[in-house]
């Protein structure tokens, strides 16, 4: 690693795998630099990192006690070079060198959309998001935040909804331990700096999530603050210099995904121009171009909009029953999440009081009409601390049942589930000629005639012979039905088997089908 030969050069401290690091890992220069004045104001950085035709140049940024960094996330393997610019001579012109090799297991790369409305790692590797919500984890302590670290390196969530700022909210008015800006609470805030020790903090738990295989989707503003911090309310240069901030210091982490706010539609400070600003901002200023979106309270954002990855939607009534979660993938095209659908609890509130079986069943709604579910989980706790806001333990009775729908997801559809004949048949997705998941919800049959639509059957010839398994989604069991069932076409739209008995059925709500080929 060589710099300029000149007194001011600074000199580039690595960290200890920076001259090895993985495809998709994270790669960090950090250089000693001006304290006066106001580095956070005053001083701008970058670095251009190239490697065979690949090149990024992230924003770099100042992170206390004399110390700029630069992070880098490569994505191709070999060796990548960088050099640094900058207003100051003393962070001006630093190069280097470092190998990008083979990613190690479970390095998959970030997340991109996949077909359409789906999703994949960099490597190709399918990613299902089953995601929770916990708004404000990363405010609570040391204690609690271990606590839910704990909780979800055994639940079966692989995407966490997660707020910067921290939230004053029904069951949630505690101080946090660390705060964005330098100053005083409540408001006593020097917005032109910036806490470090804050970033460091939330960014040291975007890092656990990241070694535990769960993306983190960061939420940049929310409306929970009605002006007692005052960061749901600051200056328009306020909000856009910390945008550029969060990403020089959290873009290079493969697992980040960038929501714009929760609620957007809530926080009567911002304008429809400040979210297209801040799209514009994220865009401009991301290298990787991570996952993207915005949530909704009441108004729908246009998702149709070029800046949107994926559709982060609030509406429970969509996936209560058949074919209305697909109703938003064809005017978006894009994948649809519906990332708050109510909540399994006891709260008062009706938007936190679902049932578990009802929870479980709003996911596979959601899985069957081609879409994607997040849960999110509100029982009172006594010292309030309830998982949607604080993290800490689950208690209720849908991870395990959400654990079991992910396996049968991630072991059956590859390509994903769509829906197979939205026109007729709701309760079927699959892929043609590949493989199908039929669900009844909360019907109670006690019996199934084998049906398939002729959409179903492409690929397929006559005399098409299937196995069938009985899945019952809340005992989490799944039963064979003995012996194959050989489709024949009849009439115009359908694939029957009269030659072979019904399949039984216990009738018993939310039961499912499994169905592919012999």
């Amino acid at each position: 690693m060589s710099t300029k030969s000149t007194e001011s050069t600074p000199s580039i401290q690595a960290k200890p795998n920076a001259q090895k690091v993985e495809r998709w890992g994270l790669f960090e220069i950090a250089l000693e630099g001006p304290q006066t004045r106001n580095p956070f104001l005053d001083v701008r950085l970058s670095a251009r990192f190239e490697c065979d035709g690949h090149a990024f140049e992230p924003e770099g940024f100042y992170d206390g006690d004399g110390i700029y960094r630069v992070r880098c996330s490569p994505d191709v393997e070999g060796t990548w070079t960088f050099a640094t610019r900058s207003n100051r001579p003393e962070l001006d012109g630093a190069t280097g060198s470092f190998e990008c090799v083979a990613p190690s297991p479970g390095n998959h790369g970030p997340v991109r959309v996949r077909r359409t409305f789906h999703f994949e790692y960099a490597d190709g590797t399918p990613y299902y998001p089953f995601g929770t919500t916990c708004y404000v984890w990363t405010h609570q302590g040391e204690k609690i935040e271990k606590q839910t670290l704990d909780t979800l390196a055994h639940a079966p969530f692989n995407k966490v909804r997660m707020c910067v700022f921290p939230k004053r909210y029904s069951w949630n008015e505690n101080e946090p331990e660390f705060y964005p800006f330098e100053g005083a609470p409540p408001t006593d805030w020097d917005f032109g700096r910036f806490d470090p020790a804050f970033f460091r903090h939330f960014e040291r738990r975007v890092g656990d999530l990241l070694a535990l295989g769960i993306e983190a989707d960061i939420i940049l503003f929310h409306p929970y603050d009605k002006g007692y911090w005052g960061y749901d309310r600051m200056t328009r240069d306020t909000d856009d210099r910390y945008l550029r901030y969060l990403i020089a210091r959290l873009a290079a982490y493969r697992n980040v995904w960038w929501s714009l706010a929760n609620e957007f539609d809530l926080m009567r400070a911002k304008t429809m121009d400040d979210w297209h600003r801040f799209a514009g901002i994220v865009v401009e200023h991301d290298p990787y171009t991570r996952m993207r979106s915005i949530h909704n309270c009441r108004t729908f954002y246009d998702y149709t909009k070029p800046w949107v990855t994926h559709a982060s939607v609030q509406n429970g009534s969509a996936v209560e029953d058949f074919g209305r979660a697909g109703l938003l993938r064809e005017p978006y095209e894009k994948p649809i999440v519906y990332d708050e659908v109510k909540y399994e609890g006891n709260v008062a509130h009706r938007w936190g009081n679902l049932s578990a079986e009802e929870m479980v069943h709003r996911v596979w709604q959601g899985v069957i009409a081609g879409t994607y579910v997040t849960h999110g989980e509100t029982y009172v706790h006594p010292d309030e601390v309830l998982w949607w806001a604080k993290g800490g333990v689950l208690h209720g009775q849908s991870p395990e049942r959400i654990a079991f729908l992910r396996r049968i997801v991630e072991e059956t559809a590859p390509d994903g589930l769509d829906p197979i004949d939205k026109w007729q048949n709701l309760r079927l997705a699959g892929q043609p000629g590949k493989y199908f998941l039929l669900y009844f919800g909360k019907e109670c049959p006690t019996e199934w005639t084998f049906e398939l639509p002729t959409k179903a059957m492409a690929g397929f010839e006559e005399g098409a012979r299937f196995r069938v398994e009985v899945i019952d989604t809340w005992d989490m069991t799944i039963a064979p039905v003995e012996g194959l069932l050989e489709a024949e076409p009849q009439g115009m739209y359908i694939y029957a088997c009269d030659r072979n008995p019904k399949v039984a059925l216990p009738g018993k709500p939310y039961m499912a089908l499994r169905i592919v080929p012999a």
